[in-house]
């Protein structure tokens, strides 16, 4: 979930018709639920997104894995105003997708995958959805989840916020994973953050009563906001005691984490328990 552009809401230069387009040409199957968005209609969002798409080339590998995998890893999803938006009222069936009923965790900016590939190897008894935006990452997670014999791992591509409050029933999620989101660190960019009040309610939403939601986090000063906006919401209580969470065990140590730990960044953890309203 990184992006450092000026541009607060269009998702960088593509417009409906053309992703419609660049999509079907990859994997027809994956690109279906394009088809039936108005190619007329404003790539444009009203609202700041946590994120900025860059149109970054795919090596062959990854071309061939969206060709040859997305159909059975990416969920087809029916769009609103722009290319990474989730439809209201487009809810999926999870016992559906995943031909069972099972545990389900999410992981919203799953980047190239490490952390929820290694995750769903490790607990074949629950499915895990990867929510990310950038084509080339969502092709590598494609990839090593098919090198590694992953059936119970579907990605979505869409912006987060909107595939937690359209896509998934409510109270569908059992874990929310937040892990190193982009911190947007100048000031004028902090209304860009992803763990705001709004985010709040939505995860709330998607979330079980009992589930689960860790963040992580290398800034100090985003740990300190995503802290407050919890501890404030009333969907939420602590599920740690002191002033942060122990580090999750189940994280796998990726890029963003060793990078933080290098230049000498503490990382930050929480862990909140979503309670009946």
């Amino acid at each position: 979930m990184s992006g450092r552009k000026r541009s607060l809401s269009r998702e960088g230069s593509e417009s409906v018709a053309s992703a419609s387009a660049e999509r079907r040409k990859a994997t027809p199957d994956a690109a279906a639920s394009l088809d039936g968005m108005d190619a007329t209609a404003p790539a444009f969002r009203d609202k700041p997104v946590s994120f900025v798409r860059r149109s970054g080339r795919m090596s062959e590998a990854q071309d061939r894995a969206w060709a040859e995998l997305s159909p059975f890893y990416l969920l087809p999803v029916e769009r609103a105003t722009a290319t990474t938006s989730v439809k209201p009222g487009s809810a999926v069936d999870p016992a559906a997708v995943y031909g069972r009923s099972a545990r389900l965790v999410v992981e919203i900016g799953s980047g190239q995958g490490h952390q929820i590939v290694s995750a769903a190897a490790a607990h074949p008894d629950t499915d895990f959805l990867a929510v990310e935006v950038f084509t080339a990452g969502l092709a590598r997670t494609m990839l090593d989840a098919d090198r590694e014999g992953v059936k119970n791992l579907r990605l979505v591509e869409a912006n987060a916020p909107e595939a937690l409050e359209h896509l998934l029933p409510a109270a569908s999620v059992d874990e929310l994973w937040v892990f190193f989101p982009d911190p947007w660190h100048k000031n004028k960019h902090t209304k860009r953050r992803l763990v705001a009040p709004e985010f709040a309610r939505i995860a709330a939403h998607a979330i079980r009563p009992g589930g689960t939601l860790r963040l992580a986090t290398d800034w100090q000063d985003y740990a300190d906001q995503m802290r407050d906006v919890l501890d404030d919401a009333p969907g939420f209580e602590r599920a740690f005691a002191g002033e942060w969470a122990e580090r999750f065990e189940g994280r796998v140590l990726t890029a963003f984490e060793r990078k933080g730990l290098r230049v000498g960044r503490d990382i930050r953890d929480l862990t909140y328990t979503r309670v009946s309203p």
